[in-house]
């Protein structure tokens, strides 16, 4: 064994001993990878530590093949960015689900109704954004594939309520979960021994059953049990209260534009717009109309919101904005 191991390398060495799921044991593995220090002595286990991830990353891909069922905790991606909801026994984020999107989920009155994951489309504008609703969480109780979802998700919706007796306890549940999944709120400071793939996403919270709380109390109580840089949104799955607000800062926090194509002497695609990470380029574009274009893409023509005129031409370096309508040309 190599020397100058730092403890976080033994401790990640520590859960792949005791990962019992493959997504436990890959995400143990590249965080051995990660941390291994890079020098001769230790080409021969860095060798072997990515023969084994790349083993599993391959019975991964056999896995979810047509014809093999994939894990309980595997829900494939589908719009503009994936949430996954996240919170205690009744806090309503099946109801919340329910109002969101089209999905017919089991709302019920009585703890741990939901049982695996159940995807659902919210309608913004002109795109959809994934809504995952999660089994609950509580103290000592989470479904042992939830981090490894939570982790490869676009963002976390927090769904508390605030007239639960108990909601101080379920916050920690749930932030205890955030933690063992390797995810940290988009902007907070990176912590002392923080994992390098420790994922950044955006964490809201989603003040359930504020229709319970006429003045206002349990609310504020709410946000204090909870930390104060995460978004705080009131909202009422059964009255809709806060739903207006919330959709579109579900699509804003996931940092993604929309861009419309058009052909010469033609108005803009009238089906859905591409949606590509804020930043993209118009050879990112390019790219995701049709590889070949992108390869023999001369310029393009720029109209919308971000062109200092009509038809505009760019060169394929050129950084999109939300709303662009783009004319390619090879």
């Amino acid at each position: 064994m190599p020397a100058n191991l730092t403890p976080q390398y033994k401790e990640a060495e520590a859960r792949l001993h005791r990962a019992t799921t493959r997504e436990e044991k890959e995400d143990a593995l590249r965080e051995m990878v990660a941390l291994l220090p890079k020098h001769k002595g230790t080409e021969k286990l860095q060798a072997d530590l990515r023969k084994r991830l790349s083993k599993l990353e391959e019975e991964a891909t056999h896995a979810h093949r047509p014809g093999h069922h994939a894990g309980p905790g595997h829900v494939a991606r589908e719009g503009a960015g994936q949430w996954v909801l996240l919170g205690g026994p009744n806090a309503g984020k099946s109801a919340l689900l329910a109002a969101l999107t089209h999905a017919h989920p089991e709302v019920a009155d009585y703890p741990f109704t939901t049982r695996e994951p159940l995807p659902g489309m919210m309608a913004f504008e002109d795109v959809q954004v994934q809504l995952v609703d999660t089994p609950a969480v509580a103290p000592g109780r989470a479904e042992p594939w939830l981090p490894g979802l939570v982790h490869a998700a676009d963002g976390v919706l927090l769904v508390v309520d605030v007239a639960a007796d108990d909601l101080e306890e379920e916050a920690r549940a749930a932030l205890a979960l955030l933690e063992k999944a390797r995810v940290a709120p988009r902007g907070r400071a990176a912590a002392p021994g923080d994992s390098p793939l420790t994922a950044r996403l955006p964490v809201l919270v989603a003040a359930n059953k504020c229709d319970l709380d006429g003045d206002g109390t349990f609310t504020a109580l709410a946000r204090e049990a909870l930390p104060g840089d995460l978004p705080f949104l009131a909202v009422s799955a059964l009255r809709g209260d806060g739903l207006d607000a919330l959709r579109p800062r579900l699509f804003a926090e996931l940092r993604r534009i929309r861009v419309r194509t058009k052909e010469p002497g033609h108005p803009p695609d009238p089906t859905r717009p591409y949606v590509l990470p804020e930043g993209a380029t118009v050879e990112a574009l390019a790219e995701r109309v049709h590889h070949e274009l992108a390869a023999r893409l001369k310029f393009a023509r720029l109209w919308g919101p971000h062109a200092r005129f009509e038809g505009q031409q760019v060169d394929r370096h050129h950084p999109l904005g939300d709303g662009d309508v783009v004319e390619l040309h090879g």
